[in-house]
């Protein structure tokens, strides 16, 4: 900055107007100097009293007077450089070199303080102006500010109860869907350690089959390999199947027998119905040949198996015309018709081995009653091929029956009868 005097005539400085010839002394003024002239407002000490949106506040207020104050200072320094402007021309262009040779001799003492000042008046301008821009920058920035603090400040509280409960729901949920999976991975793991203990005892079984196999033990091969023992002709030893029969329209039974009695092998099975005793039996008393009885109707079978051997035999029939088949070791032996024709097979009786039955279940003759054993006894729902019959009879396949099957959970005995393991197929080559 500078200070300019008048010389001769004691005008004071600053004057807008000096007479023609005056001279004017042009003095530096040290940098402190000038904060003198531009004096700034006081910022406020930031203190912890107050709440952050109160402390914003009054800063944006400060600033927003500081502005204010800048613009004013700036107006009157671009009027006073002006001013200077003009009078320093006027010391320069009076007389040239010469002037400004004696001004720098009379105030500096041959020192250049001209180099202080700004060549160009427009810099100190545009510095100014870049110094308010950043001004407007902060205040613009801390006013941003201020509305995001005031808008979070001003949440409604049910917005904030409503986030709250929500963000509560979410960790219930969650923690609802860790407990299910705990449990399932807890019964997968009880599933699996059950399936695992299964599949042991399995094979634990399977293991002693096979010792037992490779020992030569005589305990049962199989579930269907066992025999069914009425060593007296009583009125009290017989067997007893499980199930029962359904509503049939065709039906084939198959056995293996070997009788030790005489005359006539008895009744080696008997099937009574409420109303019905004789609803299916198979029965040779006394002298009279081998019998079949459906409803109570007979057909006479050319079997003959009272010779104390092991027999196949196999027994086909169906309601239509009444049609039956009779097999003795896989051959056919015999055909007939009429027998009980259209008469449905009643369902829900009792099937008894080695008994002819009066009653339901009882009233048992000692007369009519099998010795010997039996076994392999099954009953299809269907009339069987001759070839699935002979294939059966040479023992090629296992074929057990669909209706009832020969499994040792499935017959009882009673009445001293008894069961024993066999192979039927190995007892027979033994006959021959």
């Amino acid at each position: 900055l500078l200070a300019v005097a008048a010389g001769g005539r004691g005008s004071p400085a600053g004057e807008q107007e000096s007479p023609p010839g005056s001279r004017f002394v042009c003095t530096s003024l040290p940098l402190d100097a000038a904060g003198a002239g531009c004096p700034l407002p006081p910022v406020p000490m930031q203190g912890g009293a107050l709440p952050p949106e109160e402390e914003l506040k009054a800063t944006v207020l400060q600033l927003r007077e500081t502005v204010l104050q800048q613009k004013e200072t700036i107006g009157s320094q671009r009027e006073a450089i002006r001013e200077l402007t003009g009078k320093l021309s006027r010391c320069e262009g009076a007389d040239g070199k010469s002037a400004a040779g004696a001004w720098k001799n009379e105030v500096g003492k041959g020192k250049d303080t001209m180099g202080d000042l700004p060549r160009d008046p427009a810099q100190v301008i545009e510095q100014l102006s870049r110094t308010m821009q950043t001004l407007k920058d902060r205040l613009e920035s801390l006013e941003h500010q201020l509305r995001a603090n005031v808008s979070q400040a001003a949440l409604p509280g049910e917005l904030r109860e409503m986030l709250q409960r929500r963000l509560g729901d979410l960790e219930r949920q969650l923690l609802s869907k860790v407990a299910e999976l705990e449990d399932e991975k807890s019964l997968l793991h009880n599933e699996s350690s059950a399936h695992r203990q299964k599949t042991e005892t399995a094979l634990n079984a399977l293991l002693e089959r096979v010792s037992e196999l490779e020992k030569g033990n005589s305990a049962f091969k199989s579930p269907d390999e066992f025999k069914v023992s009425l060593p007296l002709r009583t009125n009290y030893l017989y067997g007893k199947v499980k199930k029962t029969l359904p509503e049939l329209y065709a039906f084939t039974v198959c056995l293996w027998l070997r009788s030790s009695a005489s005359p006539g092998i008895g009744t080696p099975f008997s099937y009574a119905v409420p109303g019905q005793a004789n609803e299916i039996v198979l029965i040779e008393w006394g002298n009279n040949p081998i019998e079949l009885l459906i409803n109570d109707k007979v057909a006479q079978l050319p079997l003959f198996i009272s010779d104390g051997k092991w027999h196949h035999i196999c027994i086909t029939w169906t309601t239509r015309d009444g049609m039956w088949e009779a097999f003795q070791d896989g051959e056919k032996l015999g055909t007939g018709e009429n027998l009980a024709p259209w008469h449905p097979i009643k369902p829900g009786g009792v099937l008894i081995l080695g008994q002819e039955q009066d009653t339901v279940g009882g009233r048992f003759d000692a007369t009519q009653a099998f010795v010997g054993e039996m076994s392999q006894f099954n009953i299809w729902d269907r009339v069987l091929k001759a070839e699935d019959i002979m294939n059966i009879a040479n023992c090629s396949i296992n074929m057990p029956g669909n209706i009832i099957p020969w499994v040792d959970n499935n017959v009882d005995v009673f009445g001293g009868a008894t069961k024993w393991p066999v192979e039927t197929c190995e007892e027979r080559l033994l006959d021959l």
